[in-house]
Parts: structure tokens; sequence; C-alpha cells
């Protein structure tokens, strides 16, 4: 029995907690349809400097991968919000731009802001 709950105290991964805020300025709101392979997180509307929250626990494999798309102003886009390869955050924090997102860290470690391309 403490073999079994040692192994099992092992596999636990560090919850991961993701914001995706919307910056696009000027009033103008966000959609954004975020889902995973096992989950649809649904449809949300954002006004600006509105966010959407989602907290979970990567896979043990490494592979745990949420995708979004996200409209305004009758443009559409998509970007992997979080890829357990790219990111190592346990606090998230997305700012949607019209150029990109980008990735604000903050843990106990660093602080850093990361910016990245539309897929």
């Amino acid at each position: 029995m403490l073999l079994f709950v040692a192994s099992e105290a092992g596999i636990l991964v560090h919850k991961v907690d993701l914001l995706i805020y919307n910056d696009l300025q000027n009033g103008t709101f966000l959609t954004i349809h975020c889902k995973s392979k096992q989950d649809d997180l649904g449809v949300h509307l954002l006004a600006y400097r509105d966010y959407f929250e989602v907290k979970f626990r990567p896979n043990m494999f490494g592979t745990t991968l949420f995708y979004c798309s996200m409209q305004w102003d009758a443009t559409t886009h998509w970007f992997d919000i979080y890829t357990s390869e790219r990111d190592t955050c346990t606090y998230c924090s997305w700012n949607v731009r019209p150029d990109g997102p980008c990735l604000m860290e903050s843990d106990k470690s660093k602080n850093s802001t990361t910016c990245y391309h539309w897929n």
C-alpha cells in the first residue's frame, strides 16, 4: 500500500491557472472558443480587459494542448493557448492583441512577457 501511494504522488502534475484577457482596445469585443482533444470549453464573449479563466492539470505524458479561435471585427485567428512542450507556467496570463497573443508568466522563479504570432 505504501508503495502505491508513493508512486501516485509522483504522478500528480502541477495545476495550471490559465487566463485569457481581451487587450484589443477601442471597445472591441473578443469572441473566443477554446478546446482540447477531450474538452470543449465553450464560446465566450469578452469586453475590453475582461477575461476567461480555466484551471486544469496537464496530463502526465506532457502532451496537453488547448487551442482557441479568436474573432473580432470580421477577422478570425487561431492559437495554441497552452502546450505542455512550450508552457511551464502555473499561472499563465495571456493578453490577446491584434498582432498576436502575449504570455505574461508570473511564477516564483520568473516574471516575463513573450509575444507570439498567430498560427
